[in-house]
């Protein structure tokens, strides 16, 4: 049996109802055998069970036992079970017996993780994670305010304070 979908697809009427009737509820898999060197973004759910280098950002990201993310994450939803090198930026993160995570996790909602779980990194809950200043800029648990950016003089090290930590700068 053949399958023309020439007029489906490729047809100047039809190309547009294609692509709107796309959802962003699919998921994609990044198999074991794919490699990817980059930024990754998606509207939807990515499995990865294979080797992503760069950041990846989606609705909802899921680190398979082979799966391997060597940058930062930022979703609503990660659930990690395989390895992750890098900042987690997400409303609820999940970390599974078999996740290792290597970076600081900010998250808004929920924080999971398993037994047997690996993490060495600082963890931050931050309410507004996911709200329109997504994104993250910078150190978020060593940022200093402006007030204290002008207490540095003569360019000496000088201690800063505030209500989380205490860091010289």
């Amino acid at each position: 049996m053949c399958l023309n979908f020439d007029n489906y697809m490729f047809g100047s009427n039809n190309k547009d109802k294609f692509f709107s009737e796309r959802k962003d509820s699919e998921r994609s898999l990044i198999s074991e055998t794919v490699s990817i060197d980059g930024t990754v973004n998606s509207s939807g759910a990515i499995d990865i069970a294979g080797l992503i280098k760069g950041p990846v950002f989606s609705k909802e990201i899921v680190i398979k036992e082979t799966g391997s993310i060597s940058g930062e994450v930022e979703a609503d939803n990660v659930e990690i079970h395989g390895h992750l090198d890098g900042k987690i930026s997400a409303q609820n993160v999940v970390i599974g017996s078999t996740g290792v995570v290597k970076g600081d996790i900010e998250f808004a909602n929920n924080l999971k993780t398993e037994e047997g779980a690996d993490i060495e990194g600082y963890i931050k809950k931050n309410p507004s994670i996911g709200k329109s200043e997504s994104k993250s800029s910078g150190d978020f648990l060593f940022s200093k305010s402006s007030d204290e950016k002008k207490h540095k003089k003569n360019g000496k090290p000088s201690t800063a304070v505030n209500k989380d930590s205490e860091i010289l700068a």
